[in-house]
């Protein structure tokens, strides 16, 4: 298994908070309403933070978004459905999931602690079983994405 880990960072909110937000993933459904605001596409493109030829792909990936309590799907992929699952929850400084429908095994972790009585920092790992050769192929967008994953999470208000 090879790991990928993020930066950690910092989040103005309670650990108790932001593990409460992200045990129940039907409280990451705003999050695609949010997107298909353009309000907010606009002020995603102001900021500079998403590439410009990324923000009609992103708005068309949210859109096929589905939440349930203990999941996140995305219908349409190459690949078919591919679903975010919370394979245990260690209240409050842990959330673990595991992909299905992937063509790789793979999970991911967001780890929560406190820092202060209203600050916490967090911390996601991906863990993927990758051969070899895609390892070379995979290294960096696998990199790149749990380091985002994080930005968007720290994002977020809790």
């Amino acid at each position: 298994m090879t790991k990928f880990e993020s930066d950690i960072k910092q989040i103005h909110y309670p650990q108790a908070s932001v593990f409460a937000k992200l045990a129940d993933l039907r409280n990451l459904e705003g999050l695609k309403e949010r997107l298909g605001d353009p309000a907010a596409i606009e002020q995603l493109r102001a900021s500079g933070q998403v590439p410009e030829d990324k923000l009609s792909q992103i708005q068309q990936m949210a859109s096929q978004l589905a939440f349930t309590e203990d999941t996140i799907s995305i219908e349409g992929t190459p690949m078919g459905t591919v679903t975010l699952r919370i394979v245990e929850r260690d209240e409050p400084k842990c959330v673990k999931f595991q992909v299905e429908g992937a063509p790789i095994n793979a999970n991911l972790w967001i780890q929560v602690l406190p820092t202060a009585p209203y600050e916490s920092k967090m911390k996601c790992t991906i863990g993927a079983e990758l051969n070899f050769f895609i390892k070379q192929m995979a290294k960096k967008p696998l990199q790149e994405g749990v380091e985002k994953l994080a930005e968007m999470l720290a994002m977020i208000p809790y």
